[in-house]
């Protein structure tokens, strides 16, 4: 914990105080865990294509404080929802697409609860994918999980942040023993089977694989992963210290009620069917990382414009990348920085996510002092941008920031916890317990 301004020692004993009452147990058995938010410097919307991805986690996130039940029951509360959610282990948790063909089937009321208290459906998700992997579950818990404070974590991957904190309570209280990439698997069941959501393994693998000071890269054909280390100094022997900005939009959008983010995988894929055919490779899945650049340059042609600006996104952002960790491990920071400026551009205009709010915020955040580069954060619908600075200038740019956006959208502005509406952080650990009997 040393070096963490997260979760703060307050924080946890608070946390641990409730669950401890909820579950009429001492504070010294409860257990915790953190599933911090992740950024993506590099890497946007390429997951779901099998291309190679970057990524990092911060110190902000998800903090799960849990005991275990001592049967079936699962009893969970949350800091920033209201009500309570309770069903069992052993119940049948239908996925998305067929839940409301089936939802009679819970015998003691869970689909109502589902509706009152919707936060509860990634917990459902995380028994769901244990059970459906063979895992045997004995326990339920009894919890409280907690976001980071003031923060609106769209597009910071919160969704996969839970889903990967009730698997490790889950996994912690039953004792079973699970690898990160397996865990990988798991979330990726809740994401796309459980919730009905199309997206790849960046949000998940970011999560469970980072390490403080590492950028991860990871090639989501292979599955293959590596941690990068920063150089320290860059080749004219300057340090070159950065921090990272959050700044917050004000704009909310439910991604999973939105049908912008699974249409965009769709025509990713169609694209790569019609390359794929023009090669005459009429049996490869239809991915584009499944087309070879070469394929690319010669079929281009082919593929009407939007399925080209899809296809030119997916094939420009794979090469940032790999230029990207040549950067970092360089200590080119500069150059990192126009890397995912660049990033941000093409998300834009070829991958065309984004509103006037949150370009405006892209934008400003590029005249910012200090700042190397920045882009939307998550699928770019919503949410908030992020940045990378020059940690000495990461106050002025923050500031500068918050008083720029608002000239620009007051009215959104106006809705943000001021005091979470650009933050400064820093590189964090992956999840992981870090209090347990």
């Amino acid at each position: 914990m040393v070096g963490y301004s997260w979760p703060s020692e307050a924080e946890l004993n608070e946390l641990k105080k409730e669950v401890a009452e909820m579950a009429k147990r001492t504070t010294e058995e409860v257990r915790v865990v953190v599933s911090p938010y992740r950024i993506c410097p590099l890497g946007a919307h390429i997951d779901h294509q099998g291309g190679a991805v970057s990524a990092m986690t911060i110190n902000k996130g998800v903090v799960l404080a849990f005991v275990p039940s001592g049967n079936l029951e699962m009893v969970l509360r949350s800091a920033q929802f209201g009500g309570e959610v309770k069903f069992r282990v052993d119940e049948s948790h239908h996925p998305k697409k067929a839940a409301k063909a089936n939802e009679s089937i819970n015998s003691i009321g869970s689909t109502k609860l589902e509706e009152e208290c919707c936060w509860g459906r990634y917990a459902k998700g995380a028994v769901y994918a244990l059970n459906s992997k063979g895992n045997v579950l004995s326990q339920g818990i009894i919890g409280l999980i907690s976001g980071s404070s003031g923060l609106d974590s769209s597009g910071l991957s919160s969704s996969a942040a839970v889903g990967v904190a009730y698997l490790l309570a889950l996994e912690n209280a039953n004792n079973i023993s699970v690898s990160p990439t397996e865990n990988i698997e798991y979330d990726r069941l809740i994401e796309n089977e459980y919730l009905g959501l199309n997206n790849g393994i960046l949000d998940q693998s970011a999560i469970l694989l980072s390490r403080q000071g590492c950028l991860t890269f990871m090639d989501c054909k292979t599955k293959e992963y590596k941690l990068i280390n920063l150089k320290e100094n860059d080749i004219d022997g300057v340090q070159k210290s950065y921090k990272i900005l959050l700044a917050c939009s004000g704009l909310k959008h439910a991604l999973t009620s939105g049908v912008g983010y699974n249409r965009r995988v769709a025509e990713c894929q169609e694209a790569a069917r019609i390359l794929l055919d023009a090669a005459g490779k009429h049996e490869v899945e239809a991915v584009l990382s499944n087309v070879e650049r070469e394929v690319y340059e010669a079929h281009k042609d082919k593929l009407e414009p939007l399925l080209a600006r899809r296809a030119e996104h997916y094939f420009s952002e794979n090469m940032r990348v790999r230029k990207g960790i040549e950067a970092w491990a360089s200590g080119r920071m500069d150059d990192f920085g126009k890397l995912i400026t660049a990033s941000g551009r093409s998300s834009i205009q070829n991958y065309e996510c984004g509103c006037k709010p949150l370009i405006d915020l892209y934008e400003v955040l590029l005249r910012a002092p200090g700042v190397y580069g920045a882009r939307f954060s998550g699928a770019g619908f919503r949410g908030c941008c992020i940045a990378l600075v020059n940690a000495d200038l990461a106050s002025e740019a923050a500031s500068f920031v918050k008083r720029e956006y608002n000239k620009l959208q007051p009215e959104l502005v106006s809705k943000i916890d001021q005091e979470a509406a650009v933050l400064i952080c820093e590189s964090a650990d992956g999840a992981r317990v870090i209090a347990a009997p």
